[in-house]
């Protein structure tokens, strides 16, 4: 499919303008914080959408999208494997699916507990050797609500230190920051500086971890003021999750 294609293929044009105006916040955000020379990383979020959207998507110049269930993003990288896109897996993984998600994500933003840094660990070092693939880069999944139960996921902020000297020590794996999810019903720039206090005391002891996964569609301004790297869009640039059958 080339761009030419979307006289004849309203999705695409759909798609377009979409991105268009994303890109146009993305900019603007990134000229009010004085980062132009600097602006953080799209990733699309594809979830729930077919792998023709993300064909699409490809088309118009984007290479690094977003999944957060495995079964989803390993069909969807097989099926779009000449694409040459970059898979961030975004969501809850459980550990005994590390072995799948290391055959084709660039990237995982949701390490949150030991067990599952061990799990990807041991995935890598067969998976290098089956494959002889980059290092997987990790981003610690930070819990900035204050409910205890932390039911979106993520390490607790006294957690970090101790996770990121096992993710920084792994062979196979290559720390890469922090990731968090701002509270609902809660200021998104409060919980975003709170990310970047944590990202810099993270930095200071591995400054090749200078990452910052923060930002969705209704939030993307505020994370890029606080110094996000990688913002996770998905609605604004792909509508609606189509309905389930």
């Amino acid at each position: 499919m080339t761009e030419h294609a979307g006289d004849t293929d309203p999705r695409l044009a759909q798609l377009r303008e979409n991105l268009a105006a994303v890109r146009q916040r993305i900019a603007a955000a990134a000229a009010a914080a004085g980062r132009q020379d600097h602006p953080p990383r799209l990733i699309v979020v594809t979830k729930f959408h077919p792998a023709q959207d993300v064909r699409r998507l490809a088309s118009l110049g984007i290479s690094d999208v977003g999944e957060n269930r495995d079964q989803e993003a390993s069909d969807k990288a097989a099926q779009l494997h000449d694409a040459q896109l970059r898979w961030h897996f975004i969501g809850q993984l459980q550990s005994n699916k590390a072995k799948s998600v290391v055959k084709y994500a660039h990237s995982v933003h949701s390490v949150d507990r030991p067990q599952l840094a061990t799990a990807l660990a041991r995935a890598m070092a067969a998976e290098q050797e089956r494959a002889g693939r980059a290092p997987l880069e990790c981003f610690i999944q930070v819990s900035l609500d204050e409910d205890a139960d932390r039911h979106r996921g993520g390490a607790l902020p006294a957690e970090v230190p101790a996770l990121a000297e096992q993710l920084a020590g792994a062979e196979g794996l290559r720390l890469a920051g922090v990731m968090a999810v701002a509270p609902l019903k809660a200021d998104p720039a409060a919980a975003f500086e709170r990310l970047a206090a944590i990202s810099a005391g993270l930095a200071a002891q591995y400054p090749d971890a200078t990452g910052i996964s923060a930002g969705m569609s209704q939030d993307l301004e505020a994370a890029i003021r606080c110094g996000a790297t990688h913002l996770r869009i998905g609605s604004d640039i792909l509508g609606p999750r189509p309905a389930l059958r």
